[in-house]
This record gives C-alpha cells, structure tokens and sequence, in this order.
C-alpha cells in the first residue's frame, strides 16, 4: 500500500517541496516585516507562490472531480491579485514612486476577474494527463494569464534596469537574487498555462521550488530582509524532521514489503524507532547545522576563533594608538572590507577624530542617529532613515559606506566603526553583525581602559615634573643651609675668637711688659759694664716669656684658619692641648682641675685643624660654663680604637648636667638653656656639623646634677675629602 502512494503520487512531490519553501519564506518575511512595504509585499508573493504549488498538489491528489474543481476557483480567488502585489513589491524594491497607477489599473482588472472566477469563463473543469489532473482554462483563464505575463515581463524589465545602476555590492546583490528568484518562480508559475490550454506538458510551475531554494539561499546567505537568523533554524529542523521522517517511512515500507516482523510485534518498532531519534538527534542536528554552515558559508571566518582572536589582542593594549590599530587591522583582514574607517571622540573637544587623512568628521545628523541606534546599521536603511538629508548621504557615499558601527557607552556614543564593502561583493551577515557589536562593545571598554591610563599617565608626568621642581628646590635649600651653616661656623669662630681677644691680649701683655722691663734693666747695666748673674737670669726669663707668648700666638693662628677648607693629617691630642691654651685665660682663676688621658701613639685623622679646634673649644668651654662656682674637675681622654681604625674622644665634667628634656634639642640650631645675652644655641649645632662632615659622631650623655660626657668619634680616614 505504501510503495503504490510513493508510485502513483510521485509528481505532487516537486509542488509539495515549492508550497515548504514558498510558505516559510513568506511566513518568516511577514512575521518580521513591520511597516516595511517591501517585505510586505514579498511576503505576500511568496504565499501566493504557495498557494499555487499547495492547488497543484491538491488537485492530483484528490480523487473527487467537483471538489477538486472548487479548490482550483477558491484558489484563483486569491491568485487573481498576483499581478497588482508583483508590481507593488517591484516598485517598492526599485523605488519607484511615479508608477503607482500601474498598480491601480492592475488592481481593477483583479478586482474584475475576481467575479468570473467561480464561473466557467474562467475554468470550466479539469485534463486529466499521466502526471494528474489539472486545470482547463477558460476564455478569462487566458486574459489572465496575458496580463500576468505582461506584468512578469515588466518586472523583469525593471529589476534588469535596476541591476545595472545600482552602485554599491548590496544593492547589486539584493537586485541580483530577486531578479533570479522571483522572476523565474513567475515565470515558471506562468508557463504553467500550456498543460492547462492543452499541451500534454508537466506544470513548470512544480519546478517553482529550485528558484525558491535560490531565493532562500539569497536571504540565508545574504540576508536580504533580515531573516536570517529564523530561516537558518528553520531549515535546520526542517531538514532533521525531513531525514528522520524519511528514515521512518523507508523502515516500514521495509518492513512490510518483506514482512520481516510479525503483526503482533508491529508495536516494538516505533518504539525503538523512538529511541533511535532520542539517541541521535543531537549528533544528526550537529551534523546537519555543519552542513548547512559549509554550504551556506563556504570559505567564512570561524566566529568564535575570530572574536577570541580580537578579544585577547584589545585586552591586552592600554594605548590609545594601538587599540585603534588593533580594530582596523583585524577587522579589515578578518571581514576582508575595502576600506575601515574609525572616528573616535577626542575628550578635549568633544569632536569625531580619525587617523585617515582628508576625512572630515562625521555631520551631526548622522551622530544623533546613531547615538539612539546603538547597534550596527546599514547604509541602505541610513539612505532610507536620512532620506532629506542630502549632504549625510554624500559623505556616507564619499566613504563608501555600507555598514556603520557605533561604539557606545552609557548611552552616548564615543566612536564610530565606518566599514566599506566586502572585496568579495558578498554583503554582511547576520554573524557580521554579531561579531562587529561584540567588538564594539570590547573596543569601547578598551578605549575606556586606555584614556584612563592616559590620565594615569599624564598625572604621572605632571608628579614627575613637580618632583623635580620640589628636588631642585630642595637642593637650592640644601645648598643655602650649608651656605648659612658656613657662615654660622665663620660667625661662631669670630665670635670665639672676639671673646678670646681680651684673654690673648692680657697673655700677651704680661709676659710682654715682664720681658720689656727686664731687658730695659739689662741693657741700663750693660750700658754701665756691669754683666752680672742677675742680668743673665732677667734675659733668659725674658726668652722664656717670648716663647710662651709665641706659643699662645701659633695656637691662636692655628685655630682662626676658619676660611680654609683643605683636609690634612690632624693629631688630635695636639688640636685639644691649643684649645686648652686658647682658654686657659678663662679658666686660670678658676679652681678647676683638668685631668689629661691621652692614648700613646695617637695617629692622625685626616680632617681640618681649624674646624676641629673649633669643637675642642666649644665643647671645653660649656664643661667650664657648667662648673658650679668655677669649681669642679674636666678629665679628657683620648684613644685609638684599632680594629675600627677611629680615634675617640671623651671630654667629662662634674657640673650641673643638662635636664632630660631638653637633651634631644641639644643639637638644634638656636637651642639653648642659657639666659639671655649668655649664648647663641649654635656651638652645639656647629659642633655636630663639622663632626658629620668628617665623617665622625657626636653624642652627649647627661645626667642632671652629676655632670656630662661628650663623645667625639672620627674616622682616621675618610671616604670623600
């Protein structure tokens, strides 16, 4: 029973195949058609295509000659509008405003026609040929048909003539397949007027479904009314249900037509038919999906390898130039494009920017469009959306425009993706599309990543600048404080030295007058020839008082070299013995007693002498000032620690000592405990940094009531002169 349905009915199969195609193309285009005239229209075409191919298969079909009949005229009561909706749909998709009346003159001799067809003036019954039934046509049939030929002619005509003055790849290619696919579905559906006059013919019309695929092909492929993604799925599904099905039938008309299972058993296959469908849809689906991808898109990018590819090379870029660079470079190799523009506002001024030369920036009727559209938008529905505006449609005609990408965030828009058409003519897909606002949406974040590190950058540099402006200023500091701390060491030493004047002038002038009178004496007794013992002992004392006063005159030179910074070999025990002797007017009178411990075989340090001495009188004369009533003891000690290679000096007394709070400011400039007019709080101040230039230290351990104990520590040789 099964293979006589396959053999008897095999010529509805090519009808049934064109009513699938016709039906889901004109289904999805009116689904996804909106206010769009042109997709209106051609969706309507497409029921209409399979309206005819669904009567065909139904009239072979049925066995009852009258119902039959009825199904052909209620069919013609729809097919009668084909020639106003064709022309509606070729206006539209050319343009065409001027021609309107065509349509309305082809409406009324629809409208005409549409009375008769219940009658036999339009088909008065049926030829019965080897392939079926079909209509016979009657004196109205064939007015039809004339008209309906005049109008697929004029079609053609029209879609030639826009073929070949279109400009760009995407209007040539829409054109293109259109004119393929409708006008040869039309024309075929025509031709089916010869079996119906009577030529033993089999329907070109059935044949409606090779054109079909080829308008399917079109708009899967190329996605010529924005139906790509529902059709892809669709024809998935449907060729999967088509092979399951296929396998189905195939295994019972199998089964039964060698009675391989008994008829009580018949109920375990579809059961395991069941199963077989569970276990291997999925991989049936994968395959098919691979299928249809390979043949659709043969020769495409791998989206996935593509978005990973740009994904890791944008996330890895934080310069503006770079990320810039990244996005045409790809995108042009990937989607292989004439030309790739990339306008991107600069933050300043607010303005499009691109790197391309002699490409002014975008109009801002064509920013504001784009701002609220957000997704990827073609030139053809920019033309049609910015229609009045005519220097917008230039530029975008000046850059070869076919696809604009906003990069957006937040709602407002920061760049602009200006892609040309492809090299290969084929128009972008609705994986383009996919793939462009994915890395739109990355590229904007990268951007965002890259002015903040502009920033970054540029905070840097401005801190580096201020860093450099506060060093050399800083060092301008640096460099008067050791001017000033100079001129506060050469003050402190005149000061000294002012104070010690009068004590030098009675040391000198005591000796001096002593020696003047004795050898006034001397010379009076000469003078009378007297040389007697006496006279010898006055001249030899008055050699002795010379000398002393020599000697206070070298330690007084020896400690006022205060301009001369040289270094030279410095015993210390000698720099401390003429600071004694330099203050030995100040302490003879007091009842002090200075104990002397100095180390046997001292080196020298290599220092200055006069700055030295500077500290050795400082630091004995606050022991003298500290000596209660004058009355205490000094001990200073001198040694020579080996293994450090330093020489160390402890000077102690047994006067008040100094509080323990004010121990830490000691070393402070200005900073001291005596009352007014008594001292300038820099002695210890210069003491320390004439210490730590020579690379030495200086501590102070006090203890108030018992007394102090400076330590002095220099190096015997120093790392820098």
């Amino acid at each position: 029973m099964v293979g006589k349905f396959f053999i008897t009915h095999v010529y509805t199969i090519p009808p049934l195949f064109g009513f699938i195609i016709l039906f889901c193309l004109g289904l999805v285009s009116f689904i996804r058609s909106g206010k769009n005239s042109v997709r209106v229209s051609f969706a309507a075409l497409c029921l209409l295509g399979a309206l005819v191919n669904a009567d065909v298969a139904c009239v072979s079909l049925l066995p009852e000659g009258k119902l039959a009949l009825t199904v052909d005229r209620a069919t013609y009561f729809f097919l009668v509008f084909g020639p106003p909706i064709l022309l509606q749909f070729i206006h539209s998709f050319a343009g065409i405003e001027r021609r309107r009346w065509l349509e309305y003159l082809a409406y009324f001799f629809s409208l005409f026609f549409l009375f008769f067809t219940p009658t036999p003036l339009f088909i008065k019954g049926h030829r019965i040929y080897a392939f079926g039934k079909i209509a016979q046509g009657g004196p109205l049939f064939f007015a039809f048909v004339a008209i309906v030929g005049f109008t697929v002619l004029y079609a053609l005509w029209v879609l030639y003539v826009t073929l070949h003055r279109a400009k760009t790849n995407t209007e040539k290619n829409r054109t293109k397949y259109v004119l393929t696919g409708v006008g040869l579905i039309a024309l075929l559906i025509v031709l089916n007027a010869l079996p119906v006059s009577g030529i033993p013919l089999y329907p070109p019309g059935n044949f409606s479904f090779l054109p079909a695929i080829f308008l399917a092909f079109g708009v899967l492929k190329y996605d010529l009314y924005d139906a790509n993604a529902v059709i892809r799925t669709g024809l998935i599904y449907f060729l999967i249900t088509l092979a399951l099905t296929f396998i189905y039938f195939i295994t019972i008309f199998f089964f039964h037509r060698f009675a391989l299972i008994e008829k009580g058993s018949f109920v375990l296959l579809p059961f395991f038919l069941s199963l077989f469908v569970v276990f291997f849809f999925h991989p049936l689906r994968d395959t098919v999906q691979g299928l249809v991808d390979t043949f659709f898109y043969r020769g495409h990018y791998d989206y996935r390898e593509a978005l990973k590819k740009v994904s890791y090379e944008l996330s890895s870029l934080i310069k503006r130039e770079e990320i810039k660079d990244c996005l045409t470079r790809n995108l042009t190799s990937i989607l292989k494009v004439k030309n790739l523009y990339l306008f991107l506002r600069r933050r300043e001024t607010e303005a499009f920017e691109t790197s391309s030369p002699g490409i002014s920036p975008p109009p801002s009727s064509l920013l504001h469009f784009l701002e609220k559209a957000a997704t990827p938008v073609s030139s053809l529905e920019l033309s049609r959306a910015l229609a009045h505006d005519k220097d917008c449609l230039a530029y975008l005609a000046n850059l070869q425009a076919a696809l604009l990408v906003p990069l957006s965030s937040g709602g407002n828009l920061v760049g602009i993706l200006v892609i040309g058409e492809k090299k290969s003519g084929e128009l972008f897909v609705r994986e383009d599309l996919e793939l462009l606002s994915t890395i739109a949406n990355q590229a904007v974040v990268a951007f965002k990543n890259a002015e903040t590190y502009e920033e970054l950058e540029k905070l840097n540099r401005e801190l580096e600048v201020r860093i450099a402006q506060r060093t050399e200023a800083l060092r301008k500091t640096i460099e008067e404080k050791e001017r000033t701390e100079k001129q506060l060491i050469r003050s402190e030493s005149l000061a000294a030295i002012g104070e010690l004047v009068a004590g030098v002038a009675h040391e000198l002038n005591n000796p001096l007058a002593s020696a003047y009178s004795l050898i006034q004496s001397s010379l009076e007794k000469l003078n009378t020839g007297e040389v007697t013992e006496e006279v010898l002992d006055d001249i030899k004392f008055s050699l002795r008082e010379m000398k002393r006063m020599g000697d206070i005159i070298k330690s007084l030179l020896d400690l006022s070299r205060k301009t001369e910074d040289y270094v030279e070999p410095v015993v210390v025990n000698t720099v401390i013995e003429d600071a004694l002797r330099i203050l030995y007017n100040q302490y003879k009178h007091m009842r002090v007693e200075i104990e002397k411990e100095y180390g046997l075989n001292m080196p020298a340090v290599e220092g200055n002498f006069a700055h030295l001495g500077q500290v050795f009188v400082n630091v004995l004369k606050n022991a003298l000032q500290a000596l209660p009533n004058g009355t205490g003891k000094i001990t200073i000690r001198t040694r020579y620690d080996r293994e450090r290679d330093r020489v160390t000096v402890e000077i102690s007394d047994n006067g008040k000592g100094i509080p323990e709070k004010y121990q830490k400011d000691i070393f402070k400039p200005f900073f001291t405990t005596k009352g007014v007019g008594e001292g300038t709080g820099l002695g210890l101040y210069i003491c320390h940094e004439i210490i730590k230039r020579h690379e030495g230290k200086i501590e102070v351990i006090s203890e108030e009531g018992k007394g102090t104990t400076v330590f002095i520590e220099l190096p015997c040789r120093r790392n820098q002169t």
